[in-house]
């Protein structure tokens, strides 16, 4: 008797860890249905192309989504639904939110946003993209995987966000990073206080890894040549990575205590003192908006 395919809906899977994650799910017995929002549709439909699957046991869509326009958040959310049938019976397995930039708060935002755009990508599009499948997640009994990084502990006084992350602020990519991922920690707290008994919702660090393009808004200095070789030791694959990642697709042993939800690279939840900066709960108010407000502040019809 054939499996039951399971639907999985991606950002950030058109290259580099994401791409890696899908491909090794691409590979297994188990049929999946894949939904995945994607700048480059035909760039990374050729990629995948490259990639030798069982199209009989697989679907694989590709959707356009630019993270840093809340309005296509919004269409490919609505396209989304569609493909599962709206209220229908087709479901959402897990949801993956991988998508990440880190470049500096250099000019304005995007689409007039007063927000930087790696916040805008980084965060606030995804967090507004759960917004927008909520019913579906909830009828699906979703698992919510918020891929995050340990660089969240770089940030030291977590007021500084609210200037940092701002449009033309000025403030340089490893100061803009490890505070837009702080605030996408935030959501994933967030969300599973807001979904509790619903949807399992897990963080997790896929460790340091140079290779992927996520590195290009970085200075020189940051580049894989150039790091020093104490970091250079703790350094990860693309594909050890992804298993970090995959690891929080199946992952049940969880702590009793509900805010130790992320998952670190070497495969331990964190202890509550360790992402102490990430539980404050005014702060999950502060940066985790209603879509209501979201759209209206963003401007989005």
């Amino acid at each position: 008797m054939a499996s039951i395919a399971k639907t999985v809906v991606a950002t950030g899977a058109s290259s580099g860890l994401g791409f890696e994650v899908i491909k090794h799910l691409l590979a297994q017995p188990q049929p999946y249905r894949f939904i995945l929002g994607v700048r480059d549709v035909p760039t990374t439909q050729a990629a995948y192309n490259r990639v030798q699957y069982d199209k009989s046991q697989h679907t694989l869509t590709l959707l356009p989504l630019e993270l840093s326009d809340l309005r296509t958040v919004k269409t490919f959310a609505g396209q989304v639904l569609e493909r599962l049938g709206g209220n229908g019976s087709e479901g959402i397995d897990y949801l993956m939110l991988n998508a990440a930039r880190s470049h500096a708060a250099e000019g304005p935002g995007p689409n007039g946003s007063k927000w930087c755009e790696t916040y805008v990508v980084n965060h606030l599009s995804q967090h507004y993209l759960v917004h927008l499948l909520r019913d579906k997640l909830v009828a699906s009994a979703s698992r919510l995987v918020f891929v995050s990084s340990g660089a969240v502990n770089m940030v030291k006084d977590p007021s500084t966000l609210s200037t940092t992350l701002l449009a033309n602020s000025g403030a340089s990519p490893m100061t803009v990073y490890p505070a837009s991922k702080l605030a996408a920690l935030y959501g994933a707290h967030w969300w599973r206080r807001e979904l509790t008994g619903k949807c399992t919702v897990v963080a997790v660090s896929p460790g340091l890894i140079p290779d992927t393009g996520l590195s290009r808004g970085m200075p020189d200095a940051m580049s894989k040549d150039n790091l020093p070789p104490e970091v250079m030791k703790d350094a990860k694959s693309v594909e050890e990575g992804a298993a970090s990642i995959l690891a929080a697709f199946t992952r049940t042993d969880f702590p009793e205590d509900p805010d130790r939800i992320f998952l670190t690279s070497w495969g331990d939840w964190w202890p509550a003192e360790t992402i102490r900066a990430s539980l404050d709960k005014g702060e999950w108010g502060r940066w985790c908006r209603g879509r209501e407000e979201i759209e209206r502040e963003e401007g989005v019809v």
